[in-house]
């Protein structure tokens, strides 16, 4: 078994910050990709930001410069440091992996339940 586990979300006023954190544990031989992508009342779920196992990060034009993401690979987690928080910025954020259960398995995806950040005065 594996599981992700968000923390971190809540409500904030325009301007705010908020640190999100995700936490995988269980049956896990290596992670590549990390990252974060949120969903929003009655929209997709799109993309935030992804990190590398070797720190290569990359983001939605919508946050750069805002959010900025980090991983511990000895710890298994990933963040997402977000400032300058918008009304839009409301959503249900989920953290990604894609991890290998073994060795010279594959990688498959793996998500966590998601947190609610609500942006908003």
């Amino acid at each position: 078994q594996v599981q992700l586990v968000e923390s971190g979300g809540g409500l904030v006023q325009p301007g705010g910050s908020l640190r999100l954190s995700c936490a995988a544990s269980g049956s896990i031989f290596g992670i590549n990709a990390m990252g974060w992508y949120r969903q929003a009342p009655g929209k997709q779920r799109e993309l935030v930001a992804t990190i590398t196992r070797g720190g290569s990060t990359n983001y939605a034009d919508s946050v750069k410069g805002r959010f900025t993401i980090s991983r511990d690979n000895a710890k298994n987690t990933v963040h997402l440091q977000m400032n300058a928080l918008k009304p839009e910025d409301t959503a249900v954020y989920y953290c990604n992996a894609d991890i290998r259960r073994r060795l010279g398995g594959p990688f498959s995806p793996y998500w966590g339940q998601g947190t609610q950040v609500t942006v908003s005065s």
